[in-house]
């Protein structure tokens, strides 16, 4: 019976790509990711973004022998769990918006564009004067400069809240919850959700 507690005690097996996660931040330094689970092993703290990140070796995956460590960021707006998914939706929409006006290689404008607006080569796309149309107007729906800022950085500058803080001074929670109100109005603005409307 004693060797069957035992056996019953014995911790499962951490995932491979987990455990290659934990190693790396281990030797690394970067243990702020981790936390002890029941059995005293070290796991990654699941629900957070620096959990996500995933940490990439050079040199077979020996940092001890002079492997450069790349870590690869995940997108802010899927990092943060506690957004809703019309906030996640409404924030990508507004990071392609933004992405599609501000292409590379945008021509300038023909000397010889015509009045009418007929072009003879050259110009600027439809769909990137759109997109800069819509930017510009989803931009305006943000009302507010400190909320604007918050979006535009982690929206389209794929800044996270942490980075955002550290840059700062401001509180992590307080750029959060400009953040939500910003990703909020952007909803309401692409008609994903209603304007809440005091009762009374």
């Amino acid at each position: 019976m004693s060797k069957k507690t035992a056996q019953k005690a014995k911790p499962p097996k951490l995932p491979t790509g987990e455990a290659e996660q934990v190693r790396i931040r281990k030797q690394v330094g970067h243990d702020f990711a981790l936390k002890d689970d029941a059995f005293g092993r070290k796991r990654l703290a699941t629900g957070t973004l620096e959990a996500r990140r995933v940490y990439e070796v050079s040199n077979n995956g020996h940092t001890a022998t002079g492997g450069i460590v790349r870590v690869r960021n995940v997108d802010p707006l899927t990092g943060i769990t506690s957004l809703s998914r019309q906030q996640r939706e409404a924030g990508m929409r507004y990071r392609e918006d933004f992405r599609v006006s501000a292409q590379d290689g945008v021509k300038p404008m023909a000397l010889t564009e015509r009045v009418d607006g007929g072009r003879i080569g050259g110009g600027v796309a439809d769909r990137i004067l759109s997109a800069g149309r819509a930017y510009a107007d989803a931009t305006k729906a943000l009302a507010h400069w400190e909320v604007s800022v918050v979006v535009q950085k982690v929206c389209c500058a794929g800044e996270t809240v942490k980075s955002l803080a550290e840059q700062t001074g401001e509180p992590r929670d307080v750029l959060s919850k400009l953040l939500k109100v910003g990703l909020d109005l952007l909803a309401v603005h692409y008609g994903m959700m209603l304007m809440r409307r005091p009762r009374g």
